[in-house]
């Protein structure tokens, strides 16, 4: 074989190699009832983890030691505290959580809130501080 078909060839598996599944956030339903939070891990790699999550009523204050969290609320409304300053969430707002930073998080609208939460580095889901299991 010629080498520019060899290097098609060789781009082409490449390609194939590191395709992305295409997820579209706003048609991914809840299609179960929860308690009250559930998480749908959408990728990772070692530099950070995604998740689609849906809240029904409240995360309680945590942190993460060693994670940055970056927030994104793709339906519903909500209060969310981050260091003790509380602010209205909703459809479309973006924030971002540092690491070693307590935050909460309250639902107000009838529907649990669904947020894309993208933490890094890579989430494990050891690195989460309940604020109340600090107290004792």
């Amino acid at each position: 074989m010629s080498k520019p078909i060899l290097f098609l060839i060789a781009i082409f598996c490449s390609a194939i190699a590191f395709s992305q599944n295409v997820i579209n956030i706003n048609e991914t339903e809840l299609n179960e009832d929860i308690e009250n939070v559930l998480m749908k891990k959408l990728d990772t790699d070692s530099n950070s983890t995604s998740f689609l999550i849906w809240v029904k009523k409240e995360v309680p204050s945590h942190k993460h030691a060693t994670h940055s969290e970056l927030i994104y609320v793709v339906e519903g409304q909500g209060i969310i505290t981050v260091n003790g300053s509380k602010s209205n969430i909703g459809t479309g707002d973006y924030f971002r959580i540092p690491q070693n930073t307590f935050h909460s998080l309250e639902v107000l609208s009838k529907k649990p809130i669904k947020v894309l939460s993208i933490q890094s580095p890579e989430f494990f889901g050891d690195d989460r501080i309940l604020e109340n299991e600090l107290k004792k």
